[in-house]
This record gives C-alpha cells, sequence and structure tokens, in this order.
C-alpha cells in the first residue's frame, strides 16, 4: 500500500511539473491572434493621413484579419534602419533608399497614379518669379525635401551635375524640409526662393489646398522615375506577414475602406514592379557617384 500511494504521489508530482513547464493551458477551441502589420510611413503622406490610416486599417483587418500599427518616422533613413532590423514588416519607400539596399529590400508593389506606375520630380518657385529654367535658380535659398529623396535632392544634384555645375555651390544656401508638402509651404511662404518636390503630391495638393499651390509655379518637370514603392526586407518575402500585405494591397478596390484609401490618396490601385522599373533612378544615382 506504501508504495503504491508513493508511485501516486510521485506520478502526480511529475504531471503538476511538467504542466508548470508547459505554461498555461490554452482552452479549447481559442486561436492565437496574429501580430499586427507593422508598416512603416515616409513624408509621402499628405495633411489628410488620419483618414487614409483609418481605412487603410479597416481594408487590411477586414482582408486579412489582422490589426494594423503605424510606425512613423522623420526621414527616410530611419525608416530603412527600421526595416533592415526586421522591426517592420513593410514600408512605403522612395525608389532611392530602396535602391540603396536593394541587395536586402525587395519591391511588394508599386502604386498607379494617372493610371502608371511613375511620377516626376518638379523645380518649383514663386508664381510671379521670372526665371525660366533651372540655370536662373542660381543663388537661391533652396527648399529639399529629404537627403534620400529621389524627388527631392536627388533629381535636382543630379541635373546641376548634367549641366557642369556644382550642386554645393549653385545655391546660396538649402535646407531639407522632410516632407514634400513642406517644400511647397517652404516656397509659398517665401522661406525659399525654390525647391525640389514630388509631382504626385505637387499635383495632388493642387487638388485638395489650391491656394497654397496657387502661391508657386512648376519651373521644370524632370523625366519620369519609378513610383515610390511598398518595400519589404528580402528574407521576408514569403513571409505570412508578406503574403498578408500582398493580399491586402492587390485587394484594394475589391472594399470600401480600399476604395476609400485610393480616392484620399488620389491612387489608381497597385502593380508588380518591372525589371526597369528604377533605372532611371539608378542612372541618377550613378552620374552623383562617378562625379565623386
Amino acid at each position: 500500500m506504501t508504495g503504491a500511494v508513493l508511485s501516486r504521489r510521485r506520478l502526480t508530482a511529475g504531471l503538476a511539473a511538467a504542466l508548470a513547464l508547459a505554461g498555461p493551458a490554452r482552452p479549447q477551441g481559442i486561436v492565437e491572434r496574429a501580430a499586427p502589420l507593422r508598416i512603416g510611413l515616409t513624408p509621402v503622406f499628405l495633411d489628410n493621413e488620419w483618414r487614409v490610416l483609418e481605412a487603410l486599417a479597416a481594408h487590411v483587418r477586414g482582408v486579412t484579419g489582422r490589426e494594423v500599427e503605424f510606425v512613423q518616422r522623420r526621414t527616410y533613413k530611419e525608416v530603412v534602419a527600421l526595416l533592415l532590423l526586421g522591426e517592420l514588416d513593410a514600408a512605403w519607400l522612395c525608389g532611392y533608399p530602396f535602391l540603396q539596399h536593394a541587395d536586402r529590400l525587395s519591391v511588394l508593389a508599386i502604386p498607379l497614379w494617372q493610371g502608371q506606375p511613375r511620377y516626376q520630380s518638379y523645380l518649383i518657385t514663386a508664381e510671379n518669379r521670372r526665371a525660366s529654367g533651372l540655370a536662373d535658380l542660381r543663388g537661391d535659398i533652396h527648399a529639399y525635401s529629404d537627403p534620400d529623396s529621389n524627388s527631392g535632392h536627388l533629381v535636382t544634384v543630379a541635373e546641376l551635375i548634367r549641366l557642369g555645375e556644382r550642386p554645393e555651390a549653385f545655391f546660396a544656401r538649402s535646407f531639407f524640409t522632410f516632407g514634400h508638402r513642406n517644400v511647397v509651404r517652404a516656397v509659398a511662404r517665401r522661406l525659399a526662393g525654390s525647391g525640389s518636390v514630388d509631382g504626385y503630391v505637387y499635383d495632388t495638393l493642387a487638388e485638395t489646398e489650391p491656394d497654397l499651390v496657387a502661391r508657386t509655379r512648376i519651373l521644370w518637370r524632370s523625366d519620369w522615375h519609378g513610383f515610390p514603392p511598398i518595400v519589404i526586407p528580402s528574407e521576408a518575402s514569403d513571409s505570412p506577414a508578406a503574403r498578408a500585405l500582398d493580399r491586402a494591397l492587390f485587394g484594394m478596390a475589391g472594399t470600401g475602406p480600399g476604395r476609400d484609401v485610393l480616392r484620399l490618396l488620389q491612387l489608381d490601385g497597385f502593380a508588380r514592379p518591372a525589371p526597369d522599373s528604377f533605372d532611371s533612378i539608378a542612372a541618377l544615382m550613378a552620374r552623383v557617384a562617378d562625379r565623386g
């Protein structure tokens, strides 16, 4: 009898220890909720961003069953760092920082604007200024968007080099506004004589904030470049998060909140990247690098 009691006690103790190591039991039928999708945002967003983010979160939740955590940072560099550290599942980036890290990042989708996956950079100045081209901006105070922005920095620097100018000496002074809308605002308020801005943002602002844009004008338009893409870490290209985002992006037109996102951003949808989507930006990068 004593031996049987000891055996039962040992068995009970062993089961208790095993249960303690295993942790609390999950009630049958309850499925653990997937972690939120972490999406990094860049300065391309406009002032109506809260409405965009609200609609985007509702669309993603409806399509994938997953919540969304938006991570906003001031610069492209900060957003890229979070991507490379694995702290973001995706981000809306510019083609320039994507190409700087193309060995570790992949394009999930490219937005379509006016039916095409492309956009331009604009040089803008005051609406009543007498100037006809970039050469007339010599000695200006010039507003850029971000050091890693294609339309808001790289395009202008590369064009100055093409014209045989020294970008660092052409303008009397330049500064970064860290937002394309802020470039327009700086020129409109005469804080800068000219600025480099994303054409998509400028044209969108012309409809949403016409009084602001009316105080400026487009002096020059660049060639066409690949539209700022949705980017993911390459090592996570087949992850559940990437597959969920893929479904959400390419199903945007299929839900009410998704259609709201497209309407607010004035986009037509999303496309797969073509092999040459960012070749024109790579050529600008090469021109600047060759200058040394």
